[in-house]
């Protein structure tokens, strides 16, 4: 099948570079990658297409791209490996750490809960602009003097852009680094991951542009719940991807966000994935399966709080398997998903890590990565 990409795939997963190359005829495929692990080591890496549809820049081996939600594996596993350390408890109240959380009837919220989605805080009452969003103290404010939604721990909502934020002052409390520098020294730096949150602007040439797919569902009204947890109670604009502060915005990829707003590339997430799940080339697994099976247990799942099921499943900061969102492996199974059909996941039993990116924003749970993750699957005859 002939298509303008490039890399390589090891013997035996050659249908991997096949399904990469059929979704640019199947789908309105702009630019992409996909990165798979085995046992650690790298046996896919490809990448084809467009980075920039104005000016036909094309896709490279280290073009980077907005992956949204995928960054909540990048705050989840900075708090296992915080909890691996001793010096979390996933498990006490966050004003343990943060005694300004405790505020109107938050005492008793743990990390764990906002790590499950099942905290009661998963938009925020008060208006913020976006100044106050880039400027990190503000957000927690609100957050401090925020009252749940519902009474914690008793069903759940998507915590969007209050997780990153809530996790990650948790992460700054105990380490006085902010989540995105934490991450960096932890992690980024000496595995050498093209990952960020808040991207430097000597990247930038580097950045993919995002662009829009025709038919994707607008948004509800600014005063629905599902709106509001996405923007930031109107903070942010979304899509709106060529508006002031839109995700094509510099100045917005410049922001710590937390929650969904990492930049990275496919083999950023299967690398890092890799290094924290199976080790790198023969090196120790930065997380224990102690803590593997602690961070992936399932917590929520069902309708939520808004009263629809939408099939996920969530354990302590990742989706888990399900049939009708995002089918993975096995169900040892746990990843994270990106508002334009990005998507990382890792598989303890199988060895395998898996990330693919794109710009061409389709949807969440839209077959591109699914029939990535199918030829995976049959690579490994299971």
């Amino acid at each position: 099948m002939q298509t303008h990409h490039h890399g390589w795939a090891d013997e035996g997963f050659g249908a991997v570079a096949d399904t990469f190359a059929r979704n640019f005829a199947d789908f309105p495929e702009l630019g992409a990658a996909v990165t798979v692990h085995a046992g650690g080591r790298k046996v896919v890496e490809l990448w084809g297409g467009v980075a920039d549809e104005r000016t036909g820049r094309p896709w490279q081996a280290d073009t980077v791209v907005p992956v949204f939600s995928c960054a909540k594996a990048l705050v989840s596993l900075s708090a296992h490996l915080l909890a691996q350390q001793g010096r979390l408890d996933l498990d006490a109240p966050i004003a343990r750490y943060w005694p300004e959380f405790a505020r109107n009837g938050k005492q008793a919220i743990t990390t764990r809960m906002v790590l499950a989605h099942r905290a009661g805080i998963p938009a925020l009452d008060a208006p913020l602009t976006f100044a106050e969003l880039a400027a990190w103290t503000p957000v927690i404010r609100a957050i401090e003097n925020q009252k749940p939604l519902w009474e914690p721990d008793t069903t759940h909502e998507y915590h969007g852009h209050v997780f990153g934020f809530a996790i990650g002052e948790v992460i700054r409390r105990i380490t006085g680094l902010t989540p995105g520098q934490f991450f960096h020294r932890t992690f980024s730096s000496p595995l050498g991951l093209d990952a960020w949150l808040g991207l430097p602007a000597t990247e930038l040439p580097r950045l993919a542009r995002l662009s829009e797919a025709d038919g994707r569902r607008p948004m509800p009204g600014p005063e629905h719940l599902l709106t509001r947890i996405v923007t930031m109670n109107g903070a942010l604009v979304f899509p709106g991807l060529d508006a002031p502060h839109g995700w094509n915005d510099p100045d917005l990829h410049a922001v710590e966000l937390p929650g969904a707003g990492a930049v990275a590339s496919a083999t950023a997430l299967s690398t890092l994935l890799a290094a924290t799940v199976t080790g790198l080339d023969d090196t120790p697994p930065l997380l224990t399966p102690a803590t593997l099976a602690d961070a992936t247990r399932e917590l929520s799942s069902g309708p939520g709080h808004l009263g629809f099921d939408l099939g996920a499943r969530w354990s302590s900061g990742f989706l888990l398997p399900s049939p009708t969102l995002r089918p993975m492996l096995s169900p040892h199974s746990f990843g994270n998903d990106g508002a334009g059909g990005q998507f990382t996941f890792a598989d303890p039993h199988h060895g395998i890590t898996f990330a693919y990116t794109a710009n061409r924003m389709i949807g969440h749970a839209d077959p591109r990565a699914n029939n990535l993750i199918d030829a995976v699957r049959t690579s490994l005859a299971v």
